[in-house]
């Protein structure tokens, strides 16, 4: 369902050229007629706007039940460093986040981990910006339990694609869920953008591609 929270942050994403519509190649390779690249962000007023929705729906989700954010180098670092800071000014909730670094630093205090360092029975929340196929998680949750005996319950994503994974027939979202255990929340999905352009009535070129698009490659509950 369309909420007035979705519609303004659809209309968000778009006014930072965020949320796109054309023609893109996605990480898995497909062709797709929108596209969410969050690297478009850039000054602190939408960064900070992004965070308030990051840190509304962690509050919504979870509450206080759990104990630190990771975000996934390079997109989820800002993502991670704004949510944490939504938390703490708007809900009150001074959590610790930490990132990687893609490459392992070898001066200094070494590691591959920035911020928080993770301890055996922590309960770690993802903050990403899309799922398409599942990729990128699959690159983080070695790099978590490398660094300590964590658990990651839930993974928060801005748009969640409804894209089929490795598997006919299941999402890269249900794979991540069967295969870590994971819930992933979205702030939106792929429907919500649809039901927006619908709404606005003159987009009749993307909504078609949409369309197509989401036949070939969607799952939609």
């Amino acid at each position: 369902m369309l909420t007035k929270s979705k519609k303004e942050f659809i209309e968000f994403m778009m006014s930072a050229d965020v949320l796109r519509f054309g023609e893109f190649k996605t990480k898995s390779g497909r062709l797709t007629p929108y596209f969410v690249n969050t690297g478009n962000y850039k000054t602190g007023k939408q960064i900070a706007t992004l965070g308030k929705f990051y840190g509304d729906l962690i509050k919504k989700t979870c509450g206080n039940d759990f104990d630190c954010m990771f975000g996934p180098a390079y997109k989820g670092i800002p993502l991670v460093t704004a949510t944490a800071a939504s938390l703490a000014t708007v809900h009150d909730m001074d959590k610790p986040y930490f990132f990687n670094r893609k490459e392992v630093k070898d001066h200094g205090e070494g590691g591959n981990l920035v911020g928080y360092q993770p301890k055996d029975g922590d309960r770690v929340v993802i903050i990403e910006d899309v799922i398409t196929a599942g990729t990128a998680i699959r690159e983080t949750m070695p790099v978590l339990k490398n660094a300590a005996d964590v658990t990651v319950k839930h993974m928060f994503i801005s748009v969640n694609r409804c894209e089929v994974g490795q598997i006919p027939g299941k999402t890269a979202i249900m794979e991540v869920s069967e295969e870590f255990g994971i819930e992933v929340h979205s702030i939106l999905s792929v429907q919500d953008i649809y039901e927006y352009l619908k709404e606005q009535g003159n987009y009749e070129t993307v909504l078609k591609a949409m369309e197509m698009y989401m036949e070939q490659y969607c799952i939609l509950h």
